[in-house]
């Protein structure tokens, strides 16, 4: 399996990407092989947690283009650990148009994979391109009404009001961070007892427990879910029984909306337990699986993938 730095332009700015290439020629058609074009949820960069999945979708025969969207990790961007939701879209679609470019890759069997609050950025790249093959949303953020719901169950209207404060300042004051994840009753945007001990078990580092404050005005502005209906690219949506920080029920109505072909699949875990395992391998093969399925490859690579 290689492993080879990359770069992309999106809107101007220049974004660090790893692609992964692996030793077998499963998925491989005279076209190229299929590519699976990834970035991290919340705060994530492509250290935290995500090699896992990349070197096994790799190993399984598929390229992989891993990527930080602007201002984190790698990538360039003059507001650093600034989170918006419409950027990182665009980072999205920029990253699948430079997998397409890549050598040896089969521009039309692109692959979107998300987690998180990159599990709903999927949803909306693939609702605006069609060319897309298929779609991975693993515990994804698929409407933020709904998290906005959960965080004022969580922290009380307070809270709420704590986050939209500190969003106002950064934004038409003074520069203003906030943790991304700490222990419940603290400021951090996601609070929750547990969750940055779960984060700092897979983060690299280049990951940074800060963001910039305004992206709490936004939060219920992201509801990818809207233009489900429009995604054409089969979808595989999983979701975690006991999740905590985003909405299961809103996934689990967003799977039944798709007028492409998806499948729901749960699992009897929490927000951060698919970064590790022995969840992590679970989720992965059961990716692959849908992929070898959906992508119309041969037996022998079922086979392989099962």
């Amino acid at each position: 399996m290689s492993r080879v730095d990359v770069t992309f332009l999106s809107a101007g700015t220049t974004c660090a990407a790893w692609h992964y290439t692996g030793p077998t020629s499963a998925f491989e058609t005279e076209a190229g092989r299929p590519c699976v074009v990834m970035a991290h949820g919340f705060s994530g960069t492509r250290d935290a947690g995500l090699e896992g999945y990349a070197e096994g979708f790799a190993a399984a025969g598929f390229d992989v283009l891993l990527f930080d969207y602007r201002g984190f990790g790698g990538s360039q961007g003059a507001m650093r650990q600034h989170i918006d939701y419409r950027g990182q879209r665009a980072d999205y679609h920029a990253a699948a148009a430079a997998s397409r470019g890549l050598a040896g890759v089969d521009p039309d069997k692109i692959v979107l994979w998300g987690t998180s609050y990159s599990g709903g950025h999927v949803l909306n790249v693939a609702a605006h391109d069609q060319r897309i093959a298929a779609v991975l949303s693993l515990t994804p953020a698929v409407d933020g009404v709904p998290v906005l719901g959960m965080i004022i169950k969580s922290g009380g209207i307070g809270k709420v009001l704590a986050l939209s404060g500190a969003g106002l300042r950064d934004r038409f004051g003074r520069p203003q961070m906030l943790p991304a994840v700490g222990p419940a009753g603290s400021s951090a945007v996601i609070a929750k007892d547990g969750a940055l001990e779960n984060f700092l078990a897979v983060a690299g580092p280049s990951w940074r427990n800060e963001v910039r404050a305004r992206c709490t005005l936004d939060v219920a502005l992201n509801r990818p879910v809207l233009g489900i209906r429009k995604i054409t690219a089969p979808l595989l949506i999983q979701v975690g029984d006991n999740d905590t920080v985003v909405s299961t029920p809103a996934a689990v109505r967003a799977a039944r909306k798709a007028t492409a072909f998806s499948e729901l699949r749960n699992y009897p875990v929490d927000h951060f337990d698919v970064y590790g395992d022995p969840w992590l391998s679970t989720v992965l093969h059961d990716q692959i699986e849908f992929l070898s399925r959906r992508l119309g490859t041969s037996d022998q690579t079922q086979r392989n993938a099962s």
